[in-house]
């Protein structure tokens, strides 16, 4: 397994990606109201990207036909977005999104409740970003991905929810998908060591029910198997000197 260690420059182009990623997404995310159809949000995203100078990630990536990953309720991730399907009051909608700046990727997803939502969708959705955050605190200079990944695991399991473990965070720079992998469950102590100029793609995944996922025939939409609510949540973080560093925060490109 080799995993390559992006220098500070390298970063700085990942955050300018990362930060493009993030703005757009936020944006999104105020898009996500009932009525709205799936395809209304891939098209907004891949116009907004026009005015970054940036390409999307994900569109033609091994054969995925959107800009945008739109997920709703028991879909995990990789949702496609269509015409036909419309955000409903009450849904669970997660958004993954991606793009390449200067030929360096960033990643992202976060979810949001349509309101009126049930306690459980709430809950379910503080739980999975919260989860993201006790992972990023959890990333260390000369820890081990497995710290990661069993800090996501105990704030999730906690709360009374279930990892997904059929996909799992990643490696993140010159390729969207890189080394290591970083499961979303697992023990501390375990894995590569995190050194400086690491850069992972968080991603908790968390399910209601099992967390047991099969992929609708569309060959990309991973759902869960009992029919229970998920939600997603990622950023892309770099390890430097100085700690972990959020690299899809938005805010002014520098």
């Amino acid at each position: 397994m080799s995993i390559e260690l992006k220098s500070p420059a390298e970063i700085a182009s990942m955050r300018h990606a990362g930060k493009i990623v993030a703005n757009i997404l936020e944006k999104l995310a105020a898009l996500v109201k009932p009525g709205i159809r799936t395809s209304d949000l891939d098209d907004a995203a891949l116009e907004m990207l026009k005015s970054y100078e940036a390409r999307p990630a994900f569109l033609g990536y091994r054969g995925f036909p959107k800009t945008l990953c739109v997920s709703i309720n028991s879909e995990v991730v990789h949702g496609i977005p269509r015409p036909s399907r419309l955000v409903k009051s009450g849904d669970v909608v997660s958004l993954d999104f991606g793009c390449v700046w200067n030929g360096f990727y960033g990643d992202a997803a976060l979810t949001v409740g349509v309101a009126p939502v049930s306690r459980e969708a709430s809950r379910l959705i503080e739980t999975a970003r919260r989860s993201l955050d006790a992972g990023i605190a959890a990333m260390r200079l000369g820890g081990r991905v497995g710290d990661i990944s069993n800090a996501v695991q105990e704030d999730v399991e906690s709360n009374g929810f279930s990892v997904v473990r059929d996909f799992v965070g990643h490696g993140i720079g010159r390729a969207l998908h890189e080394e290591p992998q970083v499961p979303n469950f697992g023990k501390s102590g375990t894995g590569p060591r995190i050194e400086t100029g690491m850069v992972l793609a968080i991603e908790p995944m968390v399910a209601a029910g099992s967390g047991d996922v099969e992929v609708l025939a569309d060959g990309w939409t991973a759902v869960t198997r009992d029919g229970g609510l998920a939600a997603h949540f990622e950023h892309t973080v770099a390890m430097t000197d100085k700690g972990a560093e959020i690299l899809t925060l938005s805010g002014p490109l520098s």
